[in-house]
């Protein structure tokens, strides 16, 4: 157990929007367990005006199947952030994982993809523009993600016949209407 409870003092609207959470199956799983937690940490009043105890952590954590941590922390965020943060996930800022191709980076791999090939070779492989596009640009891709960027764009990019997939030569990047480059 981290501590002891927030104490919990729910309005009447805020009440009536729990049990309606609690007893329409509409809701995430998530949002009911919680909604069912503050209900039980409610400091009101009963029926006769006389004070409700509210049960301990342990007792509510048994009843909504999670730990007593839980039941701590959501207390806490109802105390210091109110009902919406509690019911409801916070918004993530930014992706988990920065996106390695911008649009400046795609723009210089198509550029660089609808360009003369080096010397020695009649067209541009996937391997090449790897290999190519971690000396010039700097960043490192590999050959699915060039080959993504390609797809992606293959109406606008290289003209027919300019790429091909070096693992399995017979097969080129497909364009969207199912030619092959």
């Amino acid at each position: 157990m981290r501590g002891k409870t927030y104490r919990v003092q729910l309005t009447a609207e805020e009440k009536k929007r729990l049990e309606d959470i609690v007893s329409k199956g509409v809701h995430p799983a998530r949002q009911v367990r919680r909604a069912r937690m503050l209900l039980l940490l409610n400091e009101g009043e009963g029926m006769g005006g006389e004070p409700v105890k509210v049960p301990e952590q342990s007792e509510i954590a048994r009843q909504c199947r999670c730990n007593t941590v839980v039941v701590y922390t959501v207390s806490k965020q109802y105390v210091k952030e109110g009902l919406e943060r509690v019911l409801t996930r916070k918004k993530r800022e930014t992706p988990p994982v920065p996106a390695k191709v911008t649009g400046e980076i795609e723009a210089k791999i198509i550029a660089l993809s609808c360009s003369e090939p080096p010397a020695g070779y009649s067209r541009w492989t996937l391997r090449l523009l790897e290999e190519k596009s971690t000396v010039e640009l700097g960043v490192e891709l590999s050959d699915s993600t060039i080959w993504g960027v390609l797809k992606k764009n293959a109406p606008e990019a290289a003209p027919e016949k300019m790429l091909v997939h070096t693992a399995e030569a017979k097969r080129g990047v497909c364009r969207p209407y199912g030619g092959c480059a």
